[in-house]
C-alpha cells in the first residue's frame, strides 16, 4: 500500500506491506514553514503490524551540520546507506535538526510517538545531493494492535536551530501522554554524589563527614549511590533485588538520613530498577519473571508485564520512603527493560500487559503517582539515554551519562539534554578531578556544567584549600544566577564544534561562556543591561565584538577562586574589545540603564 500528501516544500509518502492494515494520511498547515503530517493505521483484528515507512527528501542546500539527542560528540551526517537512528521511551527521542554553520534551521522534524521504538533518519543520498528522510515503524517485533495514530512535525522556518528544538519540546509537552512532571525546587540545587568519590566503599560516618563539608561549600542534597545495600565491592549487581541496608556500613539507616537532614540537605537514594541478583532472596521469587539474565553482572532483568513484578518494585520504593524519610530516588538502568527480541513473547501466563513499552510506561506512571501520594515533592533522577518526552512525565531530574573527569563531554551532554528538556532539571554527570591538578584546571569541571545542575563527587576533605575556595566560589556564582542558567533562553552555538560558545538569557541579564578561542559577538539591539562573561579556557583574555555602541559600563573581573583581579569603567563602543579575564575566571559587566 502507498499513500502520499504534499506541502509547499515536501512530498511525504507512507508505505506498508500486506493488506491487513489500512492507512490514512493528513496534512495540516500550522504556520509558514511549519506543517503537521498525520498517519492513522487500522486493522479489523489485533495482530502484529508490518513495517510502515514515512519518507520524503530534502535538498542539501545551505546545510552544514546536524543534531539529534544521541549524537554526543559525533554530530556528523549519516549517509542513507548507514544504520538508522532509533528511539523509544528509554533511548533518545525522535527528533533531528539540519542547520547551517550560523545555526539557522533548515529542516527540523520530530515524531509524536516517543514511547515505542521507531527508526528515524536523514541520510545523504550521494547521487542527488539530497537528504533521504524518514520514520520507520514496527521494525522490531511488537505486541498486536488494531489501531495506531501518530504525527510528524516538520519545521523549515528561518529561525535558530535551538529555537526550533525548543518548539519541539513544547509540542511534546502539550500532549497529555507526555505532560512533564513537576520539578521541585530541591531538584534545582547543587548536590553531592558518593559515586566517583566512594563507589561501593562507603559508610554512614564517611557520607556524613563529606556532607558536612559539602553543605558548607554550597551543596544542598546528597545522592547515596550503589553500595549501601551490599558488602560486595566488585561493582556487579548479583546482590541487588532485596534492597536491605547493609548494616556493616549503615547500622541505623533512618538515623543516618536524619543526620543528613539536620545538616539542611535532602537525601536521594540509588536503586537499579530492573535487576535482581542471583545471590538475593528475591531471585527464587522472580526467576520465572525475567526478560533476560546477564551472567556478566550476575543479575536477571525483571519483566514489568507481570503485575506482581510491578507491585514488588513500587512497594519497595514506598517502603523506603516510609521507613527512612527519603526525599528522592536515582532510578538506574531503565533502558535495560527494553529487549526487542522478546517483545513478541506471548506464551507465558500471568501477564496483564502484552506490550513491553506499555508495561514500562505503566510501571513508571504508577511509581511516580504512588510516591507523590507520600511526598508531593519527591525527586526522581534518570540519566541519558532515557531523556525523551515520555520520560519527562515520570522523572524531574535528567542527568548526563557517565563521563568521569571529562568536562567537554559533560558540557556536550548537558547541553544536548537542555535543548529538548524544557523545564525538567538537567543535571551534570558527577564531577571529579585529581587533587594535585592546578586549581584553574579543576575549575573547568564547574564551568563545563554551568548550564545544568552541579553534582560533585570528590572527597572534599582531601582536596586542597584552594580547590575548596574555587568550588565554593563557582557554586555561589551558579546559585546567584540559577534563574538565568537553568530557566533562561539557552543559545548554544555550533553543536558540530561541541558548543564553543553558549549563552543563556533571561529578561535583562545574559551569561555567556567561551569554551574555546572564539570571538563573542554581542547584539546591542537587545534589552540586556547585565552580562557575565565566563572564560572557560586556560588562557587569559576574552574578545568581544560589539555590532554597535552600547555605552559605558562597570566591569569587575575575578579569577577562578573569586578573587577580584580588576575593576574599571569602560566605553563599549562598536568594535572589538579585549577583556583580560583570567583563566577559568569571569567578568561581570553592568551597563548604565536609562535615566542613570
Amino acid at each position: 500500500m502507498m499513500q502520499q500528501v504534499s506541502t509547499s516544500t515536501h512530498t511525504f509518502v507512507l508505505t506498508g506491506e500486506g493488506d491487513r492494515f489500512s492507512s490514512i494520511m493528513t496534512c495540516s498547515h500550522i504556520a509558514d514553514g511549519l506543517a503537521l503530517i498525520g498517519i492513522k493505521i487500522n486493522a479489523a483484528l489485533k495482530e502484529i503490524p508490518p513495517v510502515f515507512a514515512l519518507e520524503w527528501t530534502h535538498p542539501i542546500s545551505d546545510i552544514q551540520a546536524s543534531w539529534h539527542p544521541a549524537a554526543d560528540r559525533n554530530k556528523s551526517y549519516k549517509a542513507d546507506w548507514m544504520r538508522n537512528l532509533k528511539s523509544n521511551a528509554a533511548a533518545s527521542a525522535p527528533v533531528l535538526s539540519l542547520f547551517n554553520s550560523n545555526g539557522r534551521n533548515r529542516l527540523t522534524f520530530a515524531f509524536s510517538d516517543a514511547l515505542n521504538t521507531v527508526e528515524y533518519f536523514a541520510g545523504v543520498h550521494e547521487e542527488g545531493a539530497v537528504f533521504n528522510c524518514g520514520i520507520k515503524l514496527f521494525t522490531e517485533v511488537t505486541a498486536p494492535l488494531d489501531a495506531y495514530e501518530a504525527y510528524l512535525l516538520v519545521d523549515t522556518r528561518e529561525i535558530a536551530y535551538y529555537d526550533s528544538l525548543n518548539d519541539v519540546q513544547e509540542w511534546w509537552s502539550g500532549m497529555p501522554e507526555y505532560r512533564p512532571a513537576r520539578v521541585p525546587e530541591a531538584a534545582k540545587t547543587p548536590m553531592y554524589s558518593t559515586w566517583y568519590s566512594m563507589h561501593q566503599n562507603m559508610t554512614a560516618q564517611h557520607v556524613e563527614e563529606q556532607c558536612a563539608i559539602a553543605k558548607a561549600l554550597g551543596m544542598d542534597a546528597v545522592i547515596v549511590d550503589d553500595g549501601w545495600q551490599t558488602s560486595d565491592n566488585r561493582r556487579g549487581y548479583a546482590y541487588c533485588g532485596d534492597w536491605d541496608v547493609y548494616e556493616g556500613k549503615f547500622p541505623d539507616f533512618a538515623n543516618h538520613v536524619n543526620s543528613i537532614h539536620k545538616l539542611g540537605m535532602k537525601f536521594i537514594l540509588w536503586y537499579s530498577v530492573p535487576y535482581v541478583g542471583k545471590f538475593s532472596r528475591a531471585w527464587d521469587q522472580f526467576k520465572d519473571r525475567f526478560i533476560d539474565y546477564n551472567e556478566r553482572i550476575g543479575a536477571g532483568i525483571l519483566d514489568p508485564r507481570y503485575p506482581e513484578v510491578r507491585e514488588y518494585i513500587i512497594s519497595t520504593y514506598e517502603n523506603a520512603v516510609l521507613r527512612w524519610n527519603l526525599d528522592g530516588f536515582k532510578l538506574d538502568f531503565i533502558d535495560r527493560f527494553y529487549m526487542p527480541e522478546v517483545e513478541g513473547d506471548q506464551n507465558r501466563e500471568g501477564k496483564d500487559i502484552d506490550s513491553l513499552p506499555a508495561a514500562v510506561d505503566r510501571l513508571l506512571t504508577d511509581i511516580i503517582a504512588r510516591l507523590r501520594e507520600l511526598k508531593p515533592d519527591i525527586m526522581i533522577e534518570f540519566r541519558q539515554p532515557y531523556i525523551g518526552p515520555a520520560m519527562r512525565k515520570y522523572g524531574n531530574m535528567f542527568r548526563a551519562g557517565d563521563c568521569p573527569n571529562d568536562s567537554i563531554q559533560n558540557r556536550t551532554r548537558t547541553i544536548d539534554i537542555r535543548l529538548i528538556g524544557g523545564s525538567t532539571a538537567t543535571h551534570a554527570d558527577m564531577i571529579m578531578w585529581n587533587p594535585q591538578e592546578p586549581v584553574e584546571s579543576a575549575a573547568l569541571q564547574l564551568i563545563g556544567l554551568l548550564f545544568s545542575v552541579p553534582q560533585v563527587s570528590v572527597l572534599l576533605d582531601q582536596i586542597p584549600i584552594e580547590h575548596q575556595r574555587m568550588l565554593r566560589h563557582w557554586l555561589s556564582v551558579w546559585k546567584q544566577n540559577r534563574d538565568v542558567l537553568l530557566e533562561g533562553r539557552i543559545m548554544p552555538m555550533n553543536p558540530e564544534l561541541l558548543y564553543p560558545v553558549v549563552e543563556a538569557r533571561k529578561e535583562n541579564k545574559s551569561i555567556i561562556v567561551s569554551y574555546h578561542d572564539a570571538m563573542i559577538s554581542i547584539d546591542a539591539g537587545i534589552e540586556v543591561t547585565q552580562y557575565i562573561v565566563v572564560n572557560g579556557r586556560l588562557k587569559e583574555d576574552i574578545y568581544l565584538n560589539l555590532e554597535q555602541s552600547m555605552g559605558e559600563a562597570k566591569v569587575e573581573m575575578t579569577d577562578c577562586c573569586g578573587n577580584v583581579t580588576g575593576r574599571f569603567s569602560c566605553d563599549f563602543y562598536a568594535g572589538i574589545h579585549k577583556l583580560p579575564i583570567p583563566p577559568a575566571g569571569l567578568a561581570a559587566i553592568k551597563f548604565k540603564q536609562k535615566g542613570e
